[in-house]
């Protein structure tokens, strides 16, 4: 049965001498600070009292007394966190047997080397990311956490981008044996690099699996969106482990990864992104026609057939191609690969006809980029973007219809979305 704590804290708690005037937003921090250590030293102290009591049992054959006891506690540490430093004090364990057989807590909640949590650690990538300098991170992590946070200046951010720096390196050449991507997604960004006159080209590829959860694949340095760069990676891939072909691969039509594409993986089909081909589109036209342009596109993918998006696909020809051929014939070059989603499930079309995933992700790159005046440098720049695409990823959602994609492995073709009967049967 769990017990219930009850008890009380002082109010108003007192930050600094009796006179000075305390705000209810100090007050209020101070409450949620003492209430949470209180509840972290009780967590603590559980824990180890569950782990002595599990060895209880180990006694002393002459005295009788237990070899596993309580020996006070261990030096006094400040741990920072979400709502401000918190000074806690682990009780110590001593095991008397001899060595060899003694064995040595290690608390789960607080590991010997823990002195921000996993919040704080998050915060600091997620500040640099989104434009702070480390100039200013003092003054910004002192907003957040408190004067008294300590640890959190430029210098633990510049050991923190050395670190990401080595993460990267590693995640690169991590293995992919055994990994099947159902579908991936491909795009490419220019950067400037205000240390270099050339702009940096950061290719990024993302899947999903046999389970439907989206995965960060490859984030690398390309020279512009060549088929070479592109090439390059692909094959690093397949050394790596990723010997399946992919069933569709999604992207932007200026990428050089589609002469790539089969030359390493031969079977994977292609769908052109829609954002980007509107885009595209929408650049050949005057600005008045835009907006019914933008309408008849739209009637295109998101037709319930492809009967009738080839339906819309001609009017949209038709109406344009005589005043504005440059615009159709942006249009109609893609035909076929705009319209490959209605083969696969009509769940997954959502997910297939754009990279805005990717999109979404280089939007805040560019947002840091235009408040420092771009990266000093392109290893800085490829980090960045690695970061930011890692903590992006654990908020993808999920494919829809994940029990359709067994079917889309096994290499089924989908009739305008819908599994055809005669395999369902």
């Amino acid at each position: 049965m769990t017990e219930t704590m009850t008890g009380s804290l002082p109010f108003p708690i007192t930050t600094g001498p009796a006179s000075a005037p305390t705000s209810s937003c100090d007050v209020l921090g101070d409450i949620l600070r003492q209430g949470a250590q209180r509840l972290l030293a009780e967590a603590v102290e559980a824990e180890v009292a569950t782990w002595i009591e599990a060895r209880a049992h180990l006694v002393d054959e002459r005295t009788g007394h237990r070899h596993v006891v309580r020996n006070g506690h261990l030096p006094e540490r400040t741990l920072v966190t979400q709502v401000g430093p918190m000074t806690v004090r682990q009780p110590r364990v001593r095991d008397r047997r001899p060595a060899g057989q003694a064995e040595q807590f290690t608390s789960a909640i607080l590991p010997p080397y823990l002195r921000k949590s996993k919040a704080i650690e998050e915060l600091i990538p997620w500040l640099y990311l989104k434009g702070i300098s480390t100039g200013d991170f003092g003054e910004a992590l002192q907003a957040l956490v408190g004067s008294q946070a300590a640890g959190l200046s430029a210098a633990t951010i510049t050991r923190l981008l050395e670190s990401w720096q080595e993460e990267h390196h590693t995640w690169s050449k991590r293995s992919l044996t055994d990994k099947q991507y159902v579908y991936v997604w491909a795009d490419g960004v220019h950067f400037n690099i205000r240390l270099e006159e050339d702009r940096q080209c950061i290719l990024v590829l993302m899947g999903a699996t046999p389970e439907g959860k989206k995965e960060l694949i490859a984030v690398t340095d390309g020279y512009r969106e060549s088929e070479q760069s592109w090439k390059t990676l692909l094959l690093d891939l397949k050394s790596r482990g990723l010997e399946i072909d992919p069933k569709l691969a999604t992207g932007d039509g200026a990428l050089g990864f589609w002469k790539a594409l089969p030359q390493v993986f031969g079977t994977t089909r292609s769908q052109r992104c829609w954002v980007h081909k509107t885009a595209n589109v929408l650049d050949c036209l005057p600005k008045r026609v835009q907006p019914q342009a933008k309408r008849m596109l739209h009637e295109i993918y998101m037709a319930a057939t492809k009967r009738e998006a080839e339906q819309a696909f001609d009017l949209f020809l038709s109406t344009y191609e005589a005043k504005y051929p440059k615009a159709t014939a942006c249009l109609a070059k893609d035909r076929d690969q705009l319209l490959t989603f209605y083969d696969f499930p009509a769940e997954h079309w959502i997910h297939l006809r754009t990279t805005n995933p990717i999109e979404s992700v280089f939007a805040t790159v560019r947002l840091r980029h235009r408040r420092t005046k771009g990266n000093g440098s392109r290893r800085a720049c490829l980090t960045m973007v690695f970061k930011l695409m890692q903590s992006a990823s654990k908020r993808w959602r999920a494919l829809n219809g994940p029990a359709l994609i067994p079917d889309v492995i096994a290499g089924v073709v989908f009739a305008d979305g819908i599994k055809p009967t005669e395999v369902a049967a």
